[in-house]
């Protein structure tokens, strides 16, 4: 598989240079996840699958931002007002797209919006592409077998990221720390890329890239992708 990192920059104001575009993903010029750049459409996808409706993730949230090419299919967890063309998927969807086998694995993140997670398998890769992640139920997670890939956030460098809980019904959500994720994803695979990347990042790329990098072994990748870096597995 071809995985081209379309945009690696969090819901902030600030950037930095390689790091200006919201979420994205394109898998083999085909399969877009996230569109959090109207401008990720010249990249011409086929199908476009949303974790969460989010504006840096989903652009079309945003009312000024304009709207997805009805002629285009877009899977997301729920349906918008703001995006006609969607078809809702949860985690008992499984899409057979192409040779592409697409599996929705769904994600706590938001108290707002449905998130999904989405693993994609082809050819005997497979990938995961988590989107903004509190935290995945074990029970998804026995689930998942191995991974070539898995791409996820780093809003938040710190142990714990910011985690917050409901105090109606107890939940929680918001964004886990990177060292957090790597622990949860490691059993599962020896590559992880990091992007939605924080300000705690931002303010100093070179040490950010270090800081996530030292979070692997020899036989263990953990990296900051940058925006248009590809990948192929």
């Amino acid at each position: 598989m071809n995985i081209k990192i379309l945009g690696t920059r969090a819901n902030i104001s600030t950037s930095a240079a390689m790091h200006t575009k919201h979420t994205g993903i394109l898998i083999d010029d085909m399969i877009m996840f996230d569109v959090g750049e109207r401008d990720f459409l010249l990249e011409k996808p086929r199908y476009i699958f949303i974790t969460h409706l989010h504006p840096d993730h989903a652009f079309f949230q945003h009312p000024a931002n304009g709207l997805v090419p009805a002629s285009l299919p877009v899977y997301a967890p729920q349906s918008s007002n703001k995006a006609k063309m969607i078809k809702v998927v949860d985690e008992n969807t499984m899409l057979d797209i192409n040779g592409y086998r697409i599996i929705p694995v769904p994600v706590i993140h938001s108290l707002k919006v449905k998130s999904l997670g989405y693993i994609i398998e082809n050819n005997f890769k497979r990938i995961f592409f988590s989107g903004d992640v509190a935290w995945i139920d074990k029970k998804y997670r026995d689930k998942f077998g191995k991974f070539d890939l898995v791409i996820t956030e780093g809003s938040f460098y710190r142990k714990g990221g910011m985690i917050r809980r409901d105090k109606k019904f107890g939940k929680i959500f918001g964004h886990n720390g990177i060292p957090d994720l790597v622990k949860m994803f490691k059993p599962y695979t020896q590559h992880i890329v990091i992007i939605h990347l924080g300000k705690w990042f931002m303010k100093d790329v070179q040490k950010g890239e270090e800081k996530i990098r030292q979070l692997g072994t020899e036989n263990f990748i953990v990296e900051a992708a940058y925006d248009g870096q590809v990948f192929e597995k």
